[in-house]
């Protein structure tokens, strides 16, 4: 008998064996058949795979916030710091109990959750301290120029040179820690003085540095100057736990920045890049050392160029065996590379809708993503309600578990926002504001180039004053004297005669040395 011929309760029992780790393990859910929640029928995602990366995808109000903060608390209970991104402003609720209540004991009924509220201990973060949070800031050498060619919105081409602005200030010593560092580099590289440098990294034009700078300038007009500079945020941080052995969530208030998606989207890419270089290799370990959550992940793939991607799948591929799961956060699977789709294991995707013709497309190509299942997937997927999602993770051994549709169970903090004032607390009694509150303006690039351009006019103005007093001391008209007896000696004939042989050499030798002065200065 096939599974498709098999009665309901055969099937719920075949679905429910593959869930059955040995191990600890999350429990996400109970079971959708036909329309019936069968608490019994636990589907949960063993701990150790969580550094195989996820997705969580669906429409716009299924319930992927509440199922990252229900995958969040379990992490944390276990000892696993989280870092997740708040675009809406609603995840600060992970901190505090959550609120029972009729709805909340009803869920928690119907999929066998033994419901509490408690809340999680949390860190809160702003970008540039734009918004609540201690505040992220990022030097824009860290960045690089792969990074920043996203957020300035840089062709290929412009991309390339960008890079070779960066190799020209590596290789003078000249720091760029915020973005008057790199304008001071690119505004010097098109001006008279800096033109010839272009010639010496690599055929930068002139045109496309104008470009370059025009971009920075525009950027910087938006308010995204405070994001960069330092003191820099050291992403260790986001692996802590707290004194009694939960895992620190880390929530990046985001609310602020909304309307710069191409801006937090590359700073969360940012923020993983730089984990990853910093990260030792640990292979498999039983627990992760973080779990990223990457949310509107569709921001960060959008209009990326071939190095970008190609930057984003090399690290998603590698800092697996750094302990390091990410979790990427979108609408639809299509919104995500195939490549990177393919390091994906653990599947959790709600309710998908079919209202158009790209709609219904969208639809099929994301059943074409999961495994053969007894379920007509189309259906199921455009009938989830909110809360309820299709699940497919890794088994302990790796291998893909049964497709379940799974009513998710109620998360045990706050289901939305903390007040304004507990949240202000939260970050002003962190032990880390004091540490990055305050931005710091070191020497740098724009120092150092402003310090050279004002030495270089003192000496051009030094040099014309010195002229101009010896032509003044070559116009000044001589007075008569008494010769002296040095003087009738000299104006004799005698010493004419002997001063005539060597007088043309000792003319040269003076006219050089005057000359070699003058075209120094120039």
């Amino acid at each position: 008998m096939s599974v498709s011929e098999q009665p309901p309760g055969a099937e719920v029992t075949g679905i429910a064996a593959g869930y059955a780790f040995d191990g600890p393990a999350l429990e996400l859910g109970a079971l959708l058949w036909n329309g019936v929640c069968h608490p019994d029928a636990r589907i949960r995602v063993p701990l150790p795979v969580l550094n195989r990366h996820g997705l969580v995808a669906g429409a716009t109000g299924t319930g992927k916030t509440k199922t990252l903060q229900l995958i969040a608390e379990q992490l944390s209970a276990n000892g696993v710091p989280v870092f997740l991104a708040d675009v809406k402003g609603d995840v600060s609720g992970i901190a505090a109990p959550g609120r029972d209540g009729e709805r909340v004991r009803e869920r928690a009924g119907q999929v066998g959750q033994e419901w509490r509220g408690r809340g999680f201990p949390c860190e809160f973060y702003g970008l540039g301290g734009a918004g609540p949070g201690v505040p992220v800031r990022a030097t824009v050498t860290s960045f690089g120029p792969v990074l920043l060619s996203k957020v300035l919105r840089l062709n290929q081409t412009q991309e390339q040179s960008l890079g070779l602005v960066f190799h020209y200030a590596d290789a003078k010593g000249l720091e760029l820690v915020d973005l008057k560092d790199l304008r001071a580099v690119v505004a010097f590289l098109v001006s008279d003085t800096g033109k010839a440098e272009l010639k010496g990294i690599g055929g930068l034009s002139t045109a496309t540095a104008g470009v370059i700078l025009r971009s920075i300038t525009a950027f910087e007009q938006q308010g995204a100057g405070d994001f960069f500079g330092e003191p820099e945020f050291d992403t260790a941080e986001l692996l802590r736990t707290a004194a009694d052995g939960c895992g620190i969530v880390s929530v990046l208030e985001l609310p602020a920045v909304r309307d710069e998606p191409q801006l937090f989207s590359t700073f969360l890419m940012w923020m993983l890049a730089d984990l990853f270089g910093g990260l030792p290799e640990v292979g498999d370990p039983e627990k992760p050392k973080l779990v990223f959550f990457f949310d509107e992940a569709h921001l960060l793939f959008s209009g990326a160029s071939k190095a970008f991607l190609e930057s984003i799948t090399q690290t998603v591929r590698l800092i697996r065996s750094k302990g390091v799961g990410v979790f990427f956060v979108t609408q639809t699977p299509k919104d995500v590379p195939a490549d990177v789709l393919a390091q994906l294991g653990n599947r959790v995707q709600h309710a998908l809708r079919a209202f158009t013709p790209d709609d219904a497309k969208a639809l099929k190509a994301t059943v074409r993503t999961f495994p053969k299942s007894p379920y007509d997937l189309e259906e199921v997927l455009t009938g989830l309600g909110t809360g309820e999602a299709v699940i497919t993770v890794l088994s302990e051994e790796g291998a893909p578990t049964p497709v379940a549709a799974t009513r998710l169970r109620v998360p045990e903090s706050l289901m939305g926002p903390i007040d304004a004032a507990a949240l202000d607390a939260a970050v002003k009694g962190s032990p880390l504001y004091g540490r990055y509150a305050e931005a710091v303006d070191r020497e740098s690039a724009y120092e150092k180039l402003t310090a050279g351009q004002r030495a270089a006019e003192a000496a051009a103005l030094e040099a014309e004053r010195a002229s101009r007093e010896q032509r003044a001391e070559a116009r000044a008209p001589r007075e008569k004297e008494e010769p002296s007896l040095v003087e009738q000696v000299v104006g004799s004939g005698i010493f004419k005669s002997l001063a005539r042989s060597v007088g043309t050499q000792l003319g040269r030798e003076i006219s050089r040395s005057i000359f070699g002065t003058a075209r120094r200065r120039r």
